[in-house]
């Protein structure tokens, strides 16, 4: 009995209201027929009127509290806050289409969940990719000085044909191996949001010559020209972190060395579009593969990895690059054909 008030089922509703409505009926009818001399037409009407209105309010009412308790327990959870008192409706509205409603919710409330599900499981399998991608990037220059430093402690630290041709290549491998460090060091901190900007007014063309020269030796060693595109004489002054930049800058043309051809060329241009400064790093190298460049800036990404290990650096260099950029609240884009080119643009707020 106090299951059907509390907690009724639809069965137990319709079982509960047709039987206090059959009773009410028969004590009205009675106490009709006994107290007043009423025609019988008139007296089906009062029965009809009462009949109908006992059903409609025992029926409202069972609906309301049956309605009102299983909303209660599905906005308990689907909401993650609580509602103060104030909030909290105190039931159910008659006129309101409340099944559509929750209805409603409840779908939204499961695409919620389906779409942050699918973010854990994206960031499971890049966490999963990532930390694999660690073990073989560092895997690779521990193999090697462990090879070369048991040969020197095997005889080969007495053999001057060898001992300071295998220091010098377990000294090489330490530097990529301190370079991959750093650099996910830096990954680290910039995701994190730890990254102090110190925001400035500079010339990007003057910063862009201190960069030519502080790579022309490894250009002239490909024999590749540094030079800047038709139309980049003007001087523009751009506000943001002028050594994040640099760094931005040395990546962007130190890779349109390594990855150029020999006797070829690379190009920085700039571009006025109204509040911003476009900066293009351009190449006539080995060019991209389309396949390839939406994984561009992704940590340890290669295109040729056998290539790119044998010319070094830690396979950071390009997320970095898109993290110091974004944190400027910038964009940056590559555009690449293989054998033709690599296009890198990136801007910069206008000073």
């Amino acid at each position: 009995m106090f299951n059907i008030l509390k907690n009724p089922t639809p069965r137990q509703i319709a079982l509960a209201s047709a039987g206090f409505i059959s009773l009410m009926a028969l004590v009205f009818h009675f106490a009709v027929s006994r107290l007043l001399d009423l025609p019988v037409l008139v007296e089906a009407v009062i029965l009809g009127v009462f009949i109908l209105t006992g059903a409609y309010l025992i029926n409202l009412f069972y609906l309301k509290k049956y309605i009102y308790r299983k909303v209660k327990v599905i906005y308990k959870t689907i909401h993650r806050h609580k509602r103060s008192p104030d909030e909290k409706a105190p039931g159910v509205e008659a006129d309101q289409n409340i099944i559509e409603e929750v209805e409603r919710e409840v779908n939204e409330w499961a695409d919620q969940q389906q779409q942050q599900l699918d973010r854990y499981r994206a960031w499971a399998e890049y966490r999963r990719k990532f930390v694999g991608d660690i073990s073989h990037e560092l895997k690779t220059p521990i193999f090697t000085i462990q090879g070369y430093l048991h040969t020197l402690l095997d005889g080969g630290l007495y053999d001057d044909k060898v001992n300071m041709t295998f220091l010098k290549k377990a000294a090489k491998n330490v530097d990529r191996l301190y370079t991959i460090v750093e650099d996910l060091s830096a990954i680290a901190r910039l995701e994190a949001g730890n990254l102090v900007l110190e925001m400035q007014a500079f010339d990007i063309k003057e910063l862009t010559e201190e960069v030519f020269e502080d790579l022309e030796m490894k250009a002239r060693d490909k024999k590749i020209s540094l030079e800047f595109k038709e139309g980049a004489s003007q001087n523009y002054k751009v506000l943001a972190d002028r050594e994040y930049i640099r760094q931005v800058l040395t990546n962007l043309v130190h890779n349109s060395i390594k990855y150029g051809n020999v006797n070829g060329l690379t190009k920085v241009g700039f571009y006025d579009m109204d509040k911003n400064i476009l900066i293009e790093v351009a190449d006539n190298g080995i060019g991209i593969p389309n396949h390839h460049l939406l994984h561009v800036f992704d940590r340890f990404y290669r295109v040729d990895k056998s290539r790119s290990r044998a010319q070094g650096g830690s396979g950071l260099g390009l997320s970095i690059v898109k993290h110091i950029v974004e944190a400027h609240k910038q964009t940056i884009n590559v555009r690449s054909t293989p054998n033709v080119g690599s296009t890198f643009g990136f801007t910069l707020e206008k000073a």
